[in-house]
């Protein structure tokens, strides 16, 4: 058994974090240095939450050594657990001290499949348990009935009997309590006095998505300016795998972000790169950008590259334009004689709209019109 419980251990160590921010993989290392608060929840429960820092000296995660007893009447069973939050308070993982396992209503251990869904029970931030009291789990009368879901117990019990373990109800929703409690307002609170620099840096770009939805809110203004330290954090996160977190700092952004021309240029070859939900979210917000010549230039390029809802919505964007320069009309010109005769037919208009005095332009759009194609 000893064996089993060490194995155990190192399993639980080394694949928990499955599913959670990859930050989190820094639980689990030993830390370079702990800080101890004590916490007093409800004016009578008190215990120590510990911070553990990397080489850095930086904050890297929370745990908690826990004891509790898990009561039913007239039985209380003595639970020893470790849980571990990223700095926002949201959980991670769970072991043990050598030596600790878990055990059912009627002493059995639990088995491997019920550590996994026990991890799975308290990865659920949004669970049935958080609006369910203690109480409300069993009918009366049915108190010493081994703690199951299949007693004959109350409605309650079994609309939540997918978020707990058979035989360990109570043990599932007091340690789910205890993981997203009032511990997490704490956690809160303390990373929050923790705040500098170098720590906005590491949230921006990191791989946490809760990090960096945090430090955005921290480094960006109510009026969407940042200061210029953090431009190549945001540009990384623009230009990452997470559409949502891009999307959510391009939203963020002052428009005057991108009135400068190599932003601009910047922000156009990102959209090329990017999938199409982002580029229609970068399309967006050049609606509210006035153009410079190399992004006009670069637009009136790609537009007939596009299927037809962007090439709308690029056709859109340069014909809202007050003035659109020699280059750009020129290859708006040269494309009137495209094989898409929809796409030329609504470029020559937006041309006609633009009165061009360029003599090649005027050329390619005089060709068009004597071709009859301006029908």
């Amino acid at each position: 058994m000893k064996k089993f419980r060490g194995l155990l251990f190192w399993v639980l160590v080394l694949l928990a974090p499955f599913g959670l921010p990859a930050d989190a993989s820094a639980i689990g290392k030993k830390p370079e240095k702990i800080r101890e608060f004590t916490i007093t929840e409800n004016d009578t429960t008190t215990y120590t939450l510990k911070l553990a820092f990397d080489e850095n000296d930086q904050p890297s995660y929370f745990f908690r050594n826990i004891f509790t007893p898990v009561c039913l009447t007239g039985e209380c069973k003595p639970v020893y657990i470790n849980f571990y939050w990223d700095l926002l308070g949201n959980y991670t993982r769970y072991d043990f001290p050598p030596g600790e396992v878990l055990t059912k209503m009627d002493h059995r251990e639990f088995k491997q499949e019920d550590y996994d869904k026990l991890q799975d029970i308290l990865s659920r931030p949004n669970s049935l348990l958080k609006d369910v009291a203690m109480e409300d789990l069993v009918g009366k009368g049915t108190e010493n009935l081994a703690d199951s879901v299949d007693a004959k117990a109350g409605a309650t019990l079994k609309t939540v009997k997918n978020e707990v373990i058979d035989g360990a109800v109570y043990t599932c929703y007091t340690l789910w309590h205890i993981a997203h409690g009032p511990v997490v307002d704490e956690m809160l609170k303390i990373t929050e006095s923790y705040k500098s620099e170098p720590l906005l840096h590491q949230f921006l770009t990191g791989t946490n998505h809760f990090y960096q939805y945090w430090a955005m809110e921290r480094v960006i203004d109510k009026s969407g300016n940042v200061a210029a330290s953090f431009n190549p954090d945001l540009q990384q996160i623009i230009r990452g795998k997470n559409v949502f977190t891009a999307r959510y700092a391009l939203q963020k952004l002052t428009d005057a972000y991108f009135f400068d021309p190599n932003r601009q240029i910047w922000l156009w070859k990102t959209y090329q790169m990017a999938p199409y939900p982002l580029q229609l979210m970068i399309l967006k917000k050049l609606t509210k950008i006035p153009f410079r010549a190399p992004l006009a230039e670069m637009t009136a390029q790609d537009l007939t590259k596009t299927n037809s809802e962007q090439f709308a919505l690029l056709l859109k964007l340069l014909a809202a334009q007050p003035k659109l320069p020699e280059k750009a009309l020129q290859t708006l010109a040269a494309q009137l004689a495209g094989p898409n005769p929809e796409y030329a037919a609504e470029i020559y208009r937006v041309l006609k709209d633009f009165r061009p005095k360029n003599r090649a332009v005027l050329a390619k759009m005089n060709a068009y019109k004597i071709a009859g194609r301006d029908l």
